[in-house]
């Protein structure tokens, strides 16, 4: 067919066309009329296929291309295979769509497709029942015109997006609902509504089990205790009962402390409201934390406290507190008779910092992802030995959580480690001390 519409075929059948054409003109003496009347022949003959096209294009509804003569026939059967292409695209394309939308239905999370404005240009079903956003009918409309909660509000103009926002369900309030917003494409974000009700759910009952559980088991413990004591008293020195005695000493004080840490970490992980207007009094904290410090290590370690008396933060005495005592404990527990361990409360630039450097062994890079977990531990025959109960950096995780911080470990074999973080600026209470 493109071998039909070259040049040279063109030019050929024009000339053949005009030919004839210039004989007879040539013949009769009547060249330039002739010449005339082939060329109005030849443009009728282009405006008739010319409607014939325009006809089938606009007005048929025939998929079959109108018949066409000489360099019109290549045209025809151009168009149909373009057309055709296209259909096939379209059908494709179209199969495509319908594949997307029946997955985004089947997933379990409201997903809605905003413009750069945050206009609405698609939703799935589960977005009616969890925002309240129906589509097609809130099309085009704005989501924070929809779903008006004050802190979806500011976290939408914000436009930053790197952490989800949690809220209720604008439809139920006993539904929390996880928001997450990503960006892709030229402006366009993906929202994505999750609903965490059985999570949290579990989360505070695990909380009020520990809670509970701890707290019941202060009270056997004190009575063990009691009569352990008791029995210690009328024990012989030295002999085999007072030795059974002592261990069972040594264990009930372990489970006392156990039980003790646990419910600090369920206190803890339930004060999530911090006053950030109340003054802590971070150097006489540290002074109570060296005094501590001081206790367990009992003169086995160099024990250096850097602290800055003027340094004073906004937040909650009794987590601050946790959390350094927790780190500095842990450093004087796993450091070696002898080592120094050095304590630091300064500004590093304008934001409050804490840290701990001990010279103990040091800890391998791939514990320390996993350190602020639960009742993890490196060595754990030597966390027996050393009293730890692999509660502490969870307790001091937490404590940081809510001062939004979070713990930097940096640690090498052989050489030792340090623990430190870091309080947002607008936690500095310094200036206005001082004012």
């Amino acid at each position: 067919m493109f071998e039909e519409y070259s040049r040279s075929r063109l030019l050929i059948r024009l000339l053949l066309w005009f030919l004839p054409f210039v004989i007879v003109g040539m013949t009769l003496d009547l060249l330039p009329w002739m010449l005339l009347a082939a060329t109005w022949a030849l443009l009728l003959w282009h405006y008739r296929h010319l409607l014939r096209l325009a006809n089938w294009l606009w007005r048929e509804r025939s998929l079959t291309p109108p018949h066409g003569s000489g360099s019109w026939e290549p045209i025809f059967n151009g168009i149909y295979r373009l057309q055709g292409k296209n259909r096939r695209r379209r059908a494709h394309l179209a199969r495509m769509l319908t594949r997307f939308r029946e997955g985004a239905e089947a997933l379990p999370d409201a997903t809605l497709v905003l413009g750069s404005e945050g206009q609405i240009q698609w939703s799935n079903n589960l977005a009616e029942h969890l925002l309240g956003v129906r589509w097609p009918k809130d099309g085009g409309n704005r989501i924070h015109n929809l779903v008006r909660h004050p802190r979806f509000v500011r976290y939408w103009h914000k436009r930053d997006f790197s952490e989800s926002l949690e809220l209720v369900s604008p439809l139920n309030d006993d539904r929390i609902l996880e928001i997450r917003i990503m960006a892709y494409g030229d402006s366009q974000h993906l929202l994505i509504a999750r609903d965490i009700t059985r999570v949290r759910q579990l989360e505070e009952m695990r909380r009020d089990f520990v809670a509970n559980v701890s707290h019941e088991l202060k009270t056997p413990l004190t009575v063990l205790q009691g009569y352990v004591e008791i029995m210690q008293m009328t024990a012989e020195p030295d002999s085999m009962m007072a030795k059974q005695y002592a261990a069972m000493e040594e264990q009930s004080q372990r489970m006392k402390s156990l039980v003790d840490r646990l419910l600090v970490l369920s206190r803890i992980e339930s004060a999530t409201d911090i006053d950030f207007e109340h003054k802590a009094d971070m150097p006489a904290i540290l002074q109570r934390v060296e005094q501590e410090a001081l206790e367990l290590s009992n003169g086995r370690h160099q024990l250096q406290f850097v602290v800055d008396s003027q340094l004073q933060v906004f937040g909650d005495e009794m987590q601050l507190h946790s959390a350094c005592a927790n780190l500095v404990q842990n450093a004087v527990r796993y450091s070696d008779d002898g080592a120094t361990i050095t304590v630091h409360w300064q500004l590093e630039g304008d934001r409050p910092c804490f840290s701990v450097s001990d010279g103990g062994e040091g800890i391998a890079p791939e514990h320390l992802p996993r350190l602020t977990e639960r009742f993890y531990r490196v060595d754990r025959a030597r966390s027996r030995d050393t009293g730890g109960s692999g509660l502490g950096l969870a307790i001091v995780k937490h404590a940081l959580s809510h001062h939004n911080s979070q713990l930097q470990i940096h640690s090498d074999l052989g050489v030792g480690s340090r623990f430190w973080f870091e309080l947002p600026a607008v936690m500095h209470a310094k200036q206005s001390l001082q004012a």
